[in-house]
């Protein structure tokens, strides 16, 4: 039986390398900078099955390649695929959600900390041999501990930070979600509250959600406004999830206490945003699951879920959209 052929538009670990050869004929980008969407589009062109970590799949691309039948993801989001294209060409689509569950949980609790405890502003002001005795009050923070967390977004990422703040920092857990979920209540004692008043109660507030029409600019100035003036923002799920004129404004006006950033609108941030000069802004590179344990897991799964679908197979994590 021959084997189906597939493209891979990135580098990936050998043992995910030599998983996918066994499985299937194989064409593998080697750079570390993306493919040019032209040779991606005359790779596409004769392949069965594509491997990638982002970059547009839009129904442009998908026409040009008759013989594609699954499209896999190295990412537990998936917004960079036309969704509707997908369905109107009957073409599979997968991502790798739970693998970076702890991970990511990881990054947004060292945010918390980082922003409250003024981390990253304060190592900058000893390296610039600002510090002198009897500075005391001006280096104060916030406390993290016994603080109330409002996660927005109450999947397997929010779940893990919720494990982490009520276990670890003795923290009140409020949830918002499109739905309730019982077993966050009982395990982690979470409280499920509306929107609004998860802004007006927490101190610290997680966005957790995935990029939809509905979740699109979700945080903006109404609901700046209804948070504590000590509160701590973090955002680690997708930046256009947040209005980022609003929330530079609160920052600049302090109806905010601090923010951590994964997260931006623009990708790489652009040089002159202003949210790079303050300090009390954490701003990050997109690394919420940047450990190499977990890219080689994410890497695995997606490789597992193509061969499976290419097999006939339904793959272990289907686009929730796309099932049927």
């Amino acid at each position: 039986m021959q084997k189906p052929q597939i493209f891979i538009a990135k580098p990936i670990p050998s043992e995910v390398r030599e998983y996918l050869e066994q499985h299937a004929t194989c064409t593998f980008w080697e750079k570390e900078t993306p493919v040019p969407r032209q040779e991606l589009r005359e790779h596409v062109a004769q392949v069965e099955g594509l491997l990638t970590a982002g970059g547009k799949i839009t129904s442009e691309l998908l026409d040009a390649a008759p013989k594609l039948r699954v499209v896999s993801t190295m990412s537990v989001g998936y917004n960079h695929f036309d969704i509707p294209a997908f369905r109107k060409r009957g073409v599979i689509g997968t991502h790798t959600p739970g693998v970076l569950n702890d991970t990511v949980a990881d990054l947004v609790m060292a945010m918390m900390l980082t922003a409250g405890r003024r981390i990253s502003e304060l190592d900058r002001y000893v390296k610039d041999g600002h510090w002198q005795r009897g500075d005391n009050e001006s280096l104060f923070g916030l406390d993290i501990h016994h603080k109330i967390l409002g996660i927005i977004g109450m999947g397997g990422i929010g779940k893990a930070v919720a494990k982490r703040a009520k276990f670890g920092f003795d923290m009140s857990i409020l949830y918002h979600n499109r739905h309730r979920n019982p077993e966050v209540e009982q395990e982690f004692c979470a409280s499920y509250c509306s929107l609004d008043e998860l802004l007006q109660q927490s101190d610290l507030i997680v966005l957790m959600t995935p990029l939809t029409e509905e979740t699109r600019h979700l945080i903006g100035a109404q609901q700046f406004a209804k948070m504590k003036k000590t509160a701590i923002f973090i955002n680690a799920s997708r930046g256009q999830t947040v209005d980022e004129q609003a929330l530079i404004q609160a920052l600049q006006t302090k109806q905010i206490y601090a923010a951590g950033l994964d997260v931006f609108e623009q990708e790489p941030v652009d040089r002159d945003n202003p949210l790079l000069s303050m300090p009390n802004v954490i701003t990050l590179p997109h690394i919420g699951s940047a450990t190499e344990t977990t890219r080689d897991q994410m890497a695995m799964l997606a490789a597992q879920n193509l061969i499976a679908a290419l097999q006939g197979l339904t793959p272990p994590n289907l686009i929730p959209e796309l099932r049927s």
